[in-house]
């Protein structure tokens, strides 16, 4: 694999003005060896050892939910007093009911079938030659992400289970709830035979220990971002490691002529109000013109439910009630991460799905319509890494798509689209079997 981007930004080197200092990139390769050494033995792990740990630590996680909520307490009542933004709080935040949700991810990790030692594909050549291709572990995987506490334990989970050891830079927002929450993922690991290293953070490094990670060439095998565009794209155009793009969502909600309101309401405030902070909420609602009385309510109830919209002429003179700001260019490209909504009306499907190519991030776009010709067409023309018909954006979820937890959205095309699973952190590997075979 190669590092990949869909921007056509040229990749530059890496800024020597902004490396870091060789006491980081130290502390950094030392616990990349350690997490190296870790990985051989979770590649020889067998399948209980690597479920029994993962429900271990899913328990573990709700005996010390009183000390990982007195660490997140910290977090956030830090992000308060630095101004942070709501939508990063809401990243932020755990409560008892999340780490029950980070339990039950755990458990359904355990419950999937174990991808090391899958057969891909194999036969028997006509010279006796017998072949397999085989999944295997990557090795080493780095991840860097800001204010989601829950990615430590995803991430840690999914590694666990595919036989993989993992690195984290958590980022300075969550640094309290992440230190607590890897301290119960390692003291659990070591309970259960497994190697402790095979979950480290490097977040007393600081912000150089993300630059660190994106130069350890042959020490982390796949660094994956999660976080802003600022984030992603910084990583995506320094690192020398290999780097799966993730998460940026400009996500669109296409209503076609024929959409009903009923279904047309539920669906968008799901997309947009549910979580509006994360990256497959809907951030822009294109309407066919014909639709105009669908369109209409719609826009009322995400007004009702909050959602500022972010309106062009057409669209904003089917509410004259609602108040509105008008659209921009801006607004085509924004993900907004909250409680606004760009909203604009369209001719033709194919202006719709025009007006997707232009501005998409390439996440997840969703049409809500009852033509059959109509999803064909929506199908065949979006290029995204997920493609919704008639439900809500929200679905495009490693957890909602049964792959368990999830290492982030890719949002590229080479090694890894769409949702990460289990199956993405694998590479393959060819057994070739003989019986005194030489190559003529």
């Amino acid at each position: 694999m190669s590092a990949t981007t869909t921007s056509s930004v040229p990749v530059p080197a890496t800024d020597a003005a902004h490396a870091p200092e060789p006491d980081v990139v130290e502390l950094v390769n030392s616990r990349a060896r350690a997490a190296r050494e870790a990985s051989r033995a979770l590649a020889a792990a067998t399948r209980a050892q690597k479920d029994e740990a993962l429900v271990a630590i899913g328990a573990a996680l709700l005996t010390h939910s009183e000390s990982i909520l007195a660490a997140n307490a910290q977090d956030l009542r830090r992000g308060e007093e630095s101004g942070t933004s709501a939508p990063l709080l809401d990243r932020l935040r755990l409560d008892l009911g999340r780490i029950e949700g980070l339990r039950d991810a755990l458990e359904e990790l355990a419950a999937l079938p174990d991808p090391i030692g899958e057969v891909i594909r194999g036969q028997n050549l006509p010279n006796g030659l017998r072949l397999r291709q085989l999944r295997v572990p990557l090795g080493v995987v780095g991840v860097i992400y800001e204010a989601r506490p829950n990615v430590s334990v995803d991430i840690a989970g999914i590694g666990l289970k595919s036989g993989n050891a993992v690195l984290l830079r958590g980022g300075s927002a969550a640094a309290s709830t992440n230190a607590e929450l890897i301290r119960v993922i390692r003291e659990t690991l070591s309970l259960h035979g497994l190697p402790a290293d095979a979950v480290q953070t490097v977040d007393d490094g600081g912000r150089p220990a993300a630059r660190a990670m994106m130069t350890a060439v042959g020490l982390i095998d796949l660094l994956v971002p999660r976080g802003g565009h600022g984030l992603i794209q910084d990583v995506v155009q320094n690192s020398r490691v290999p780097v799966v793009q993730t998460g940026e969502g400009n996500v669109h909600l296409y209503l076609d002529a024929d959409a009903s309101a009923e279904r047309s309401i539920p669906i968008a405030i799901n997309a947009k109000v549910q979580r509006p902070s994360v990256c497959n909420a809907a951030e822009t609602l294109l309407v066919h013109a014909d639709a105009a009385e669908t369109g209409a309510a719609v826009m009322r109830a995400l007004a009702k439910e909050g959602v500022t919209l972010h309106a062009d002429q057409r669209s904003a003179a089917w509410v004259p009630e609602v108040e509105t700001v008008p659209a921009t260019e801006v607004d085509w490209i924004t993900e907004y991460g909250d409680l606004n909504m760009a909203v604009r009306v369209v001719d033709t499907l194919q202006d719709a799905l025009e007006h997707i190519r232009s501005y998409s991030t390439g996440h997840t776009e969703a049409i809500i319509t009852d033509s059959v010709s109509s999803q064909r067409a929506f199908i065949a023309g979006v290029d995204s890494a997920a493609v919704i018909v008639n439900a809500s954006t929200r679905f495009t979820d490693g957890g909602q798509l049964g792959l368990g937890a999830e290492v982030g959205i890719s949002t590229q095309k080479m090694h890894a689209r769409g949702p990460m699973g289990l199956a993405e952190l694998t590479t393959t590997q060819w057994i070739v079997e003989g019986d005194g075979h030489v190559r003529s």
